[in-house]
């Protein structure tokens, strides 16, 4: 079966060249096209992707907004930021509303068709330096959001204690980028196994999704 992608993109030529290199990959198959996040909401309805490839700076609605409200309804489709710049704010922006991680325009064809199968199969992309970069950025923005206050940073590092052995095993791959199969594969449990001890890691470190959970895990030395 292949991989479902919508592309995001205000800009035309940016849009047909995503979808021309992605259309030479035999397991991936670009279902749709959009120039806004009102349209990308839309065509997520109508088609059904596994994957939105998704640019932030848009008219309508942006692509942080519209992130945000995809993945409020589920970790499906995966969501990618698209973006020019590493360190953009917007980036940082994104990742928070529950993006599974961001891709250079500029980047290889090659390493694009492969960052899709890896947000398709459940993974994340999480390059270490950038992540670096993003650790404490992302807390601010998150506590900004939430309006927390100085005083839930310790209640964040004793969440540590609330895993099991195996459920720090689980977010120590996370962190590193494994899918659930490969993780499935390493500590010979089942793939729907993996998938419940995920879900617990998320409510015991109130994390909306693997990216959130990978970053944590990395700020605090785990991964």
């Amino acid at each position: 079966m292949k991989i479902r992608v919508l592309i995001v993109d205000d800009q035309v030529l940016i849009r047909t060249g995503i979808a021309t290199l992605l259309g030479r990959k035999a397991d991936i198959e670009v279902v749709g096209q959009a120039s806004n996040g009102v349209e990308a909401l839309e065509q997520v309805a109508a088609f059904d992707p596994d994957v939105v490839l998704m640019d932030l700076m848009m008219p309508v609605l942006d692509g942080v907004e519209a992130t945000r409200r995809l993945t409020a309804k589920g970790p499906r489709p995966a969501v990618v930021i698209l973006t020019t710049f590493r360190d953009d704010e917007h980036v940082l922006h994104g990742i928070a509303a529950g993006a599974r991680g961001y891709l250079l325009k500029d980047m290889d064809h090659k390493a694009l068709a492969e960052a899709v199968r890896t947000v398709a199969a459940g993974g994340a992309l999480l390059n270490p330096e950038i992540t670096a970069q993003l650790l404490p950025h992302l807390g601010r923005i998150a506590n900004a959001s939430t309006g927390n206050s100085a005083h839930a940073a310790p209640r964040q590092s004793e969440r540590l204690a609330l895993l099991t052995e195996r459920e720090r095993a689980i977010l120590t791959m996370l962190a590193q980028g494994r899918s659930n199969q490969e993780i499935s594969e390493q500590l010979v449990l089942s793939v729907g196994t993996v998938k419940n001890h995920i879900s617990n890691i998320f409510s015991k470190l109130d994390v909306r999704d693997r990216t959130q959970a990978a970053l944590w895990a990395s700020q605090h030395g785990l991964g």
